[in-house]
């Protein structure tokens, strides 16, 4: 980690170097805290709605019965859930940021616990979402491992996140307006420092094939990927085998 312990007004988020082991965990937790009053108005205004149409996806794609039951990761605010109960499924929200759990506003079932260990017994869950929070953890096979535990035979899971567009065009124009104008955004409306870490945070990120082949080896054989809007985001859908 950086020089931040040096200088008290610096928050653990707000680094040159992004914090690494339980750093981490810390790091993502305070921030998520911290900006959780505001996050869905930034979400909307920086994504341009377009991360209603991913979740949606994402949960289309799920394609599970009615009454499902399924566990949202990361669950933020909520609004996975709600997307979750408009589709018929029944959703059931976690989270590490007890700021974002109060400012859930689904109505689910709910708590706050690290996705990396979760309360629920072997293959009791008919599927898994996460959006956007596969770079905030600090180790994706154990949580490819742990959603694998958790997720009944022939469930299936639907992850959501940030992604690297393979079109160069569309890679510099998402390189300026994520590293450069979404911060700005961030700053205006929310908390600065946190939406200069975000934009960041994307090299955490394995690449696709990699992501693919830890989620094969935790037990989702027909685990497969795809770029959404042009590789500005990526979703991983996989059955429990």
């Amino acid at each position: 980690m950086s020089n931040s312990s040096a200088d008290p007004n610096r928050t653990s988020w707000d680094t040159a170097d992004l914090p690494v082991g339980e750093a981490k965990v810390a790091a993502v937790r305070d921030m998520f805290d911290a900006i959780a009053p505001r996050y869905d108005m930034v979400n909307r205004i920086m994504t341009f709605r377009l991360d209603v149409r991913w979740r949606k996806r994402a949960i289309r794609s799920l394609q599970l019965p009615t009454g499902s039951l399924v566990l949202d990761l990361a669950s933020g605010t909520g609004d996975m859930c709600i997307d979750l109960r408009k589709a018929g499924l029944t959703p059931f929200s976690i989270d590490l940021s007890f700021g974002m759990l109060a400012a859930d506003h689904s109505n689910a079932p709910r708590a706050q616990a690290d996705i990396l260990r979760l309360p629920f017994p072997d293959s009791s869950v008919d599927g898994v979402t996460c959006g956007f929070a596969l770079r905030n953890l600090l180790d994706l096979p154990t949580f490819f491992a742990e959603i694998a535990r958790v997720t009944r035979k022939g469930g299936r899971i639907a992850l959501l996140d940030v992604g690297v567009p393979t079109n160069p065009f569309i890679r510099f124009g998402n390189g300026i307006y994520f590293g450069k104008i979404v911060p700005r955004i961030g700053g205006l409306l929310s908390n600065r420092a946190a939406y200069n870490y975000l934009p960041k945070s994307v090299a955490y990120l394995p690449s696709p094939s990699e992501l693919i082949h830890q989620l094969r080896l935790a037990g989702f054989d027909d685990a497969t990927h795809e770029q959404l809007s042009g590789g500005l985001t990526q979703l991983m859908l996989a059955t429990k085998s």
